[in-house]
């Protein structure tokens, strides 16, 4: 649901729309908007997006009024995140979310969506690599119920090598550690990049560790970790371009 608060010079007329358009392929979805005969220069309204099958991607937003098409701006950062942790305590297919442009314009980002253990701090500590964040999008409750959980690591170049430890998950909430030492030990060209998975009691599959519930893109730019010398060998997180979390082992 878009919840929108409009300040206007004109009241909304009849036949006014909303029109969103996919910044990619030029894709228009629009909904008939408007109060017939309203004088007030402030609207609030609230417009059910699923009816529309937004695919992923940008949508700019519009108002189209007497054949006319003017984009709307924005005042409103549209992040809080609070509001995200809510949001991601729910299962869901599609994420939907406002913001504002650089040029102070509303747009919404529409991304797939698919359960995921959302990072929110890491960090080296006495030669382990830790990790804690939330599980987004899988149904479980926000609640102290404990679930038996553990982190894997996948060698990328490789099938064979792994390296698995205990975590701890609390209602949606989740810890999980484990030691450099055993990384080396399990990689033998001593180099490589390692994908993190968490695997939780109750839900399907092995979820990817990710940061998206933020308003930081493309966090393999903007975001550089220091990194830990095990042995001599430089170890250090990082992420990929869909901001999923990877350990890079080695030059």
């Amino acid at each position: 649901m878009l919840s929108l608060r409009l300040a206007m010079e004109e009241p909304l007329g009849d036949g006014t729309e909303l029109v969103l358009r996919h910044r990619t392929t030029g894709v228009e979805r629009d909904v008939l908007l408007g109060t017939p005969g309203a004088r007030t220069g402030e609207a609030t309204m609230a417009v059910s997006l699923a009816p529309l099958r937004l695919t992923a991607g940008r949508w700019d937003t519009y108002l189209r009024r007497d054949g006319r098409r003017t984009r709307l701006r924005s005042i409103d950062p549209g992040f809080s995140l609070d509001h995200l942790d809510a949001y991601a305590l729910c299962e869901r297919t599609m994420a939907y979310r406002s913001y504002r442009t650089r040029n102070g314009y509303l747009a919404l980002k529409i991304a797939d969506a698919e359960p995921a253990a959302e990072v929110r701090a890491i960090w080296f500590r006495e030669g382990r690599f830790e990790v804690t964040g939330l599980l987004a999008f899988t149904g479980l409750a926000d609640d102290d119920v404990r679930h038996e959980a553990r982190l894997s690591l996948q060698r990328r170049q490789s099938d064979d090598s792994m390296v698995r430890a205990s975590a701890t998950v609390q209602g949606v909430r989740f810890h999980a550690a484990f030691s450099l030492v055993d990384v080396l030990a399990a990689d033998p060209e001593g180099s490589g990049t390692w994908e993190p998975s968490l695997e939780v009691e109750g839900v399907a599959r092995p979820l990817k560790l990710g940061s998206r519930l933020d308003d930081v893109d493309g966090k393999r730019r903007r975001l550089h970790y220091p990194s830990a010398r095990i042995d001599g060998v430089p170890i250090r997180p990082c992420y990929t371009a869909d901001d999923e979390l990877r350990i890079e082992v080695g030059g």
